[in-house]
């Protein structure tokens, strides 16, 4: 399964990184820092998954998130952020993504969604 990460973190995409590059069948093929460098790396790589944080410079990752279930319903999206509160959740959930997560509290659920993932065949 090829994956991007967005976040404007460069701690935390090397965190995600450390914690991915354990998991079977996975690659990290890119990483983006803003709304738009995603956009630009989604569109020119075709990953098959995006991590993506909620705020970013130039465009949130919600934004972002609306404008990849218009081109790209298929690419599994899983939403991670500081700011877990409940309206942000439910927002990406109508938004599409397909996973909601804590970074401070449910990081290692990152590895469970992608470990199940990476065993199963992608159609």
């Amino acid at each position: 399964m090829k994956i991007i990460i967005v976040d404007d973190s460069p701690i935390f995409r090397a965190r995600l990184f450390t914690l991915l590059d354990e998991v079977e069948n996975v690659e990290i093929i890119g990483q983006a820092q803003s709304g738009s460098g995603a956009l630009h790396i989604i569109r020119t790589l075709n990953p098959d998954a995006v991590i993506m944080d909620i705020r970013m410079p130039d465009m949130t990752g919600i934004q972002v998130l609306e404008l990849l279930r218009r081109e790209r319903p298929d690419l599994l999206v899983v939403m991670m952020t500081n700011y877990s509160y409940q309206q942000y959740r439910e927002r990406c959930r109508q938004a599409g993504a397909d996973f909601f997560f804590d970074k401070s509290t449910e990081i290692d659920k990152i590895i469970e969604v992608f470990s199940r993932r990476s065993t199963a065949p992608l159609l």
